[in-house]
C-alpha cells in the first residue's frame, strides 16, 4: 500500500512497493527508482522474485479455494497491486464465470492501468481506497453496487498488511473489514516473516511509498483471531494446498498464508 493520502499525486521518484512488486513479478509497470529500490532489495535477498512468485501461487489457490469449494462469488482485494497474469478476476470466472470482483488500491498508476484493463469486464471494478481506512472502503458506494454485503464474499489481504505500521493497529484494520461481512465469508492473507534474511532489506523500504513491518509467526496467526483457519492452518506459501509437488520448494521462503471463515 502506498503511504500517501487519497489524492495524491503520480510520483515517479520515490520508490513505490506496489511498483517494486511488479518488478519482482517481471513486470514492465514500473520506473528506475523502483527498479533500483527492489534490486537493492534482491541484493539482500536474492530469492525476492521466488518469494513473489509463490505468493502469487497461493493468491491462485486461494482464489480457487473460495470459489470451488466454498462457491464465493464475491472478491474483494485490498491492496491489489497492479495488473499482471492470473488476476483474481481471471482465476475466479473460470471457476464461476459471473465471479464479482473488486479491485482497491491507493496508487494512482494501478488505478488507470486497472481501470484500462477492466473497461470490458462489466463483473470487475477498481476503486480508489486506503486499507489504513477499512470503514471508508466498505462504505463506498461505488463498492457497495458491486458487490452485495449481504451475501458471503472473500476478503483478500495479499503481502499487504506487512506495509501497516502497528500504530495505524493491522489487527483492527483486519477485523473491521470481517465484521463488515456476513457470516460465511473468508479472509485470505500472506505477510511476510520477522526473517533475519528479510530483516536488512527493510530499510530500503523506509525510503520508499511504505516500510516493511516484518513479523513473527504467532504475530501473524492473531490476525485470524475470531475466525476459524481451514485446513491446513498457518503454513509457508509452498504449503497451503500445494497442487504440484515443485510448490513444497516455496517451503523455507520467509512469509506466512492462510485462510480462514468467518463463522
Amino acid at each position: 500500500m502506498d503511504s500517501a493520502p487519497l489524492n495524491a499525486a503520480f510520483d515517479p521518484i520515490t520508490p513505490n512497493v506496489g511498483r517494486m512488486y511488479d518488478y519482482y513479478l517481471g513486470g514492465k509497470d514500473n520506473y528506475a527508482s523502483d527498479r533500483e529500490a527492489a534490486e537493492r532489495v534482491i541484493g539482500v535477498f536474492p530469492r525476492t522474485r521466488e518469494l513473489a512468485v509463490a505468493n502469487r501461487r497461493f493468491l491462485r489457490r486461494a482464489v480457487e479455494y473460495a470459489a470451488a469449494e466454498v462457491g464465493i462469488g464475491q472478491f474483494l482485494d485490498i491492496g491489489s497491486g497492479l495488473p499482471t497474469q492470473e488476476n483474481v478476476h481471471e482465476v475466479a470466472q473460470r471457476v464461476l464465470p459471473a465471479a464479482r470482483v473488486a479491485y482497491v488500491d491507493l496508487e494512482p498508476i494501478v488505478l488507470s492501468h486497472g481501470e484500462a484493463l477492466l473497461a470490458t469486464d462489466e463483473q470487475t471494478i477498481m476503486v480508489a481506497g486506503d486499507l489504513r481506512r477499512p470503514e471508508k472502503i466498505v462504505a463506498d458506494p461505488v463498492l457497495r453496487e458491486h458487490l452485495d454485503f449481504d451475501r458471503p464474499m472473500a476478503v483478500l489481504l495479499v503481502f499487504v498488511l506487512h506495509f501497516i505500521r502497528d500504530e495505524e493497529d493491522p489487527r483492527g484494520i483486519v477485523r473491521a473489514l470481517m465484521d463488515a461481512v456476513v457470516p460465511g465469508s473468508v479472509l485470505v492473507l500472506s505477510h511476510a516473516e520477522a526473517d533475519r534474511r528479510l530483516m536488512p532489506g527493510t530499510s530500503v523500504y523506509d525510503r520508499a511509498s511504505s516500510p516493511a513491518v516484518l513479523r513473527s509467526q504467532e504475530e501473524i496467526e492473531a490476525f485470524f483471531d475470531g475466525l476459524k483457519l481451514v485446513e491446513p492452518g498457518l503454513t509457508r506459501l509452498g504449503s497451503w494446498r500445494p497442487d504440484s509437488p515443485l510448490y513444497r520448494g516455496d517451503d523455507d521462503l520467509p512469509a506466512f498464508c492462510g485462510v480462514a471463515h468467518r463463522g
